[in-house]
């Protein structure tokens, strides 16, 4: 009995074969996304630590300034920067003030088990944002992407499968559409899954430029040969208030 061969069209074909395409990107989308978002929960947690250790040192520092420099103001009252800058340093001060004030996170490192990591890789090949169709699917998938992000940086396994659930109740789909309509809309996704792509590259690339992430390697490395960066520049800057605050004293002096 001869078989029946099946002959796709070649539109058929096309879509197939974008389709094989596609779902290989969403891989490598999935992939790319734990990973910026990995990096970013790993430098928040440093930015809370740092905040803790040297923020209010710099807080403090920029206070004893804008002392010094208001008394200076006093002293030479023809000289208008004076006044200026201790402004600019109690407005730095007050801006030091308000970081530290974030809640400081218990955990030293940000260290997801690897079965989170590939329930998150899961969870985003589903429902990324550039996978959507509508305007109205586009927007229930930012808000679902948010509450992954989320949900990992706070290593909520239940929370990132709420997300899962709350997707798969949506119904969004495909179904109903036609033929060429599938194979544009794969098309589309295509070009908004690279596009996706290439902004993570770009995000990560700054991240890894930015002085907060360099800091963060630098202070790493002293760890592994047995120094604490962080409390040696928090001791520096406890040298300039001290110094400062003499300064203080001399300038006191001189009204008497």
């Amino acid at each position: 009995m001869a078989s029946v061969v099946h002959v796709l069209s070649p539109q058929a074909e096309e879509l197939q074969a974008r389709r094989r395409e596609l779902a290989q990107l969403r891989k490598n989308l999935a992939e790319m996304e734990l990973q910026l978002s990995t990096e970013k929960a790993e430098l928040n947690l440093f930015e809370i630590r740092y905040q803790k250790v040297v923020g209010a040192k710099y807080a403090e520092l920029d206070i004893v300034k804008a002392q010094v420099l208001s008394l200076a103001a006093k002293l030479y009252p023809k000289a208008e920067t004076f006044n200026e800058e201790a402004e600019a340093a109690r407005e730095q001060a007050k801006e030091h003030s308000e970081k530290k004030e974030n809640p400081v996170s218990p955990q030293k490192e940000f260290s997801p088990p690897e079965n989170l990591k590939k329930l998150f890789r899961r969870v985003a090949k589903k429902i990324h944002p550039d996978l959507s169709s509508t305007v109205e699917e586009r927007n229930k998938r930012n808000d679902l992407m948010a509450k992954l992000n989320q949900a990992y940086d706070k290593l909520d396994e239940e929370a990132i499968r709420s997300v899962l659930a709350e997707w798969e109740a949506e119904g969004f789909g495909e179904n109903t559409l036609e033929l060429g309509e599938q194979l544009e809309l794969v098309l589309r996704q295509l070009a908004q899954v690279r596009n996706r792509l290439n902004h993570i590259s770009a995000e990560l690339e700054e991240l890894q430029l930015s002085e907060m992430l360099q800091l963060k390697n630098n202070i790493e490395s002293a760890e592994k040969e047995g120094r604490d960066l962080l409390q040696e520049i928090a001791n520096d800057i406890e040298e300039k208030i001290n110094n400062a605050k003499a300064r203080i004293r001399d300038l006191a002096h001189e009204f008497i």
